[in-house]
């Protein structure tokens, strides 16, 4: 597999204080480790054209960070702010839902995303992940809860997970929420700044997909049910901070992107009892650019099928399939932090043939989301959510 090595400015983003790992704590048997053992090279990075097909229209103004977006059967849209804020969007009016979970707001920790049950017509239940001061430890840790919207009020409150211990660092809480075709609830959990112990090891929560029944109980066909130590929740392992994760509604697959290093953003594609290598394998550095491993690919572990090289920090994800955007269907859609534009992925299968960058310089892009009406709804921090449109 080639590797490119080049010279990378530092980013701006949290700096990990990431130290070299050494060896990987988690045991899986053959029996657990359904993962393909096969690989195929990962494609080398590519650049990205700059596209000015497509503009910006503000649709909800006045918005801190709006970390989360999910659009109710009446049309109105659900907003999570990372302060600990739940907005409902109606009719062009804002109101705040009473009751949202208490949230421990620190770094890149707080009410994180939101996503309704496929079945929502029909149960009324809401997802939300968040960082949580319950529990073990002091400071916070990533939950999943859901509720029910009443009244303008959360109600029937459920926690279904919480991740254990607590820490008082401020990095890498994920989340991402996605149901898959099954009904499945999957959600992420980054490494929480502790890259030597959390990723690699399937006893302890963090740096992980974990797969849920939508009550919260532990799938019976999950990779680690029958091993007395691991947590049950687990689906995959091996992660960094998944800030985005999509169903793939062609191949039924969970995809998600994640924050890496210096230059080892990456997307993965999901699968079961797999091992995707943080910290053991990554095409990424330390912010100083000192080296943390030089191996890229290890039998076992799984690669990506892309990385980003600068890294773009990715957060937000959206699968096209919308016939108001012809030229956009089939394809991804993700949010850049750093360089502060929508990038366009071209998707061939699971190769990226192109990348281009859409509404450059809008700001800081935390989400995208395809609505039920068609519309490509993209959430900058600072500004507000808008809509995309087609400048042709």
């Amino acid at each position: 597999m080639k590797r490119i090595i080049l010279a990378l400015s530092a980013i701006t983003l949290l700096s990990c204080n990431d130290q070299v790992k050494t060896d990987a704590s988690a045991q899986v048997s053959e029996e657990q480790n359904t993962a393909d053992t096969t690989s195929t090279p990962v494609p080398d990075p590519i650049p990205a054209e700059s596209n000015s097909d497509y503009s910006a229209e503000i649709v909800v103004d006045g918005l801190d960070i709006p970390w989360g977006m999910a659009f109710l059967p009446d049309g109105s849209m659900l907003i999570t702010e990372k302060k600990g804020e739940i907005i409902l969007f109606k009719d062009g009016k804002k109101t705040s839902i009473q009751g949202a979970p208490e949230v421990y707001d620190r770094g890149q920790g707080g009410l994180l995303d939101i996503e309704l049950h496929p079945d929502y017509a029909e149960n009324g239940w809401i997802y939300l992940t968040y960082s949580s001061k319950e529990g073990e430890g002091d400071g916070g840790n990533t939950a999943l809860m859901r509720a029910k919207l009443n009244n303008g009020k959360l109600t029937e409150q459920e926690v279904l997970y919480k991740a254990s211990p607590n820490t008082t660092k401020g990095q890498h809480f994920g989340s991402r929420i996605a149901f898959d075709k099954e009904g499945f609830l999957y959600f992420s959990a980054g490494e929480r700044g502790e890259r030597d112990v959390n990723p690699q090891d399937i006893t302890r929560d963090n740096g992980k997909i974990y797969r849920l029944n939508d009550d919260g109980s532990i799938p019976q066909d999950n990779p680690f049910i029958n091993d007395d130590s691991a947590k049950k929740a687990i689906f995959s392992y091996g992660h960094r901070n998944p800030q985005g994760m999509i169903m793939n509604s062609e191949t039924g697959e969970i995809w998600v992107h994640e924050h890496g290093p210096q230059g080892g953003d990456e997307i993965n594609v999901i699968k079961k009892a797999a091992n995707y290598g943080w910290p053991v394998l990554t095409y990424g550095e330390n912010y100083d650019g000192t080296p943390i491993t030089e191996e890229r690919t290890r039998a076992g572990m799984e690669d990506p099928i892309f990385y980003w090289l600068p890294s773009i920090a990715p957060s937000g994800f959206e699968f096209v399939t919308s016939e108001e955007f012809p030229d956009l269907k089939g394809n991804l859609l993700v949010g850049s932090l750093k360089f502060q534009y929508l990038e366009l992925l071209r998707l061939d299968g699971k190769k990226i043939e192109k990348r281009e960058k859409l509404l450059e310089d809008i700001g800081r892009v935390r989400n995208v989301k395809q609505g039920p009406d068609g519309n490509i709804y993209v959430a900058v921090e600072g500004k507000g959510i808008f809509k995309l449109k087609n400048n042709n």
